[in-house]
C-alpha cells in the first residue's frame, strides 16, 4: 500500500516528506493507522550517527488505530487503539521471565533496520528502507510485531499517548522495575525532560521520602515540583559542579548513609 513517511536519506540532510510502498502484515505483525507520535531525542540522534541503516523512516513513539493484522496476532484485534513499543523477539530468556526491554536481540531488532524474520516492509522502487524500533511511526502507517503493540482504553485521546511507549516508560520503568526504591529512600534525578519527569511521577506513587530534581531551567524545575519533586537545584546557580552533591546532602540532612542513593542521568 502507498503510504506518507518523512524519510532520513542521509544523515546531517534534512528529513522529507515523501511516498513509500508498505507491504502488508506478516505472521506475528500488525498494521497500524498512525494516529500521533512523539519525538524522541533518540530519533534526532539517529539523523546525525549511525543508530540504524540509512534511508529508514524513524520514529518510535507511535500511537495509533489497528487496521489490520496478520496470522498469529491475538492480543490486538482490528478497531483497537494502541501505543507502541520497543521491538522484542519474545523467545529468549529475558522476554520470557518478563523483561523485553532487556531482550537478547534488543540491538539488532530495534537498530538493525529489519524485522525479525531479517526482512523489511518499507521499499521505494527498488530501495528498501529501514523501520526504527521495530515500527518507524514517522509516517501514516506502521508495521510492528504484536509484542509492540499495547491496546489501550478507546475513550482515551491518542495523540497524548505516544510518549508512554518509550520516553515515560523509560523514566517510570527505571525506578519502579530496576531501583524498585522504598519508602524512606531519596531519589536524585538530573534533568526534567519527560524521561526525568516519568521519573519522578514514579518516585511520588511509590511515597518515596525525597524526591530531588536537577535541572538548569527553571521552568522545568516549576512543572517538576508540581508533579512530585519534594525538592528541586538549579545546577547553573552553584558555583562549581561539586556543589551538587552538597546541595543533595543539604536536603538529606546529610544523613547519607541511611539512604539508598539512586542517581539517574536523564538529560534527554
Amino acid at each position: 500500500m502507498k503510504i506518507k513517511a518523512a524519510v532520513a536519506h542521509d544523515f546531517n540532510q534534512p528529513i522529507a516528506i515523501e511516498d513509500v510502498e508498505l507491504d502488508e502484515p506478516k505472521n506475528d505483525e500488525v498494521l497500524v493507522k498512525m494516529v500521533a507520535t512523539g519525538m524522541c531525542h533518540a530519533d534526532i540522534i539517529a539523523t546525525k550517527f549511525q543508530m540504524v541503516p540509512l534511508p529508514a523512516v524513524l520514529g518510535h513513539e507511535g500511537a495509533g488505530i489497528v487496521e489490520k493484522i496478520g496470522p498469529g496476532v491475538t492480543n490486538v484485534a482490528v478497531g483497537d487503539h494502541v501505543i507502541l513499543t520497543v521491538a522484542s523477539c519474545g523467545e529468549c530468556d529475558l522476554c520470557l521471565s518478563g523483561h523485553p526491554a532487556e531482550c537478547r536481540r534488543v540491538n539488532e531488532l530495534n537498530f538493525g533496520g529489519a524485522y525479525q524474520d531479517g526482512t523489511k516492509r518499507l521499499h521505494q522502487g527498488d530501495q528498501d528502507l529501514s523501520n526504527y524500533f521495530g515500527q518507524g511511526s514517522f509516517a501514516t502507517h506502521a508495521i510492528v510485531n504484536k509484542r509492540s503493540a499495547i491496546k489501550i482504553d478507546p475513550e482515551l485521546d491518542l495523540k497524548w499517548y505516544g510518549p508512554l511507549g518509550c520516553g515515560f516508560n523509560t523514566g517510570a520503568g527505571a525506578v519502579m522495575n530496576v531501583f524498585k526504591p522504598s519508602i524512606g529512600d531519596s531519589l536524585a534525578v538530573f534533568g526534567t525532560g519527560a524521561v526525568g519527569l516519568a521519573a519522578i511521577m514514579a518516585a511520588k506513587m511509590l511515597n518515596i521520602d525525597k524526591i530531588i530534581a536537577i535541572d538548569i531551567h527553571d521552568n522545568r524545575l516549576k512543572l517538576a515540583k508540581e508533579l512530585g519533586a519534594t525538592d528541586v537545584i538549579n545546577s547553573s546557580q552553584l558555583a562549581k559542579a561539586g556543589d551538587v552533591a552538597d546541595a543533595i546532602k543539604a536536603i538529606t540532612a546529610g544523613v547519607v548513609l541511611t539512604f539508598r542513593w539512586i542517581l539517574l542521568v536523564l538529560v534527554w
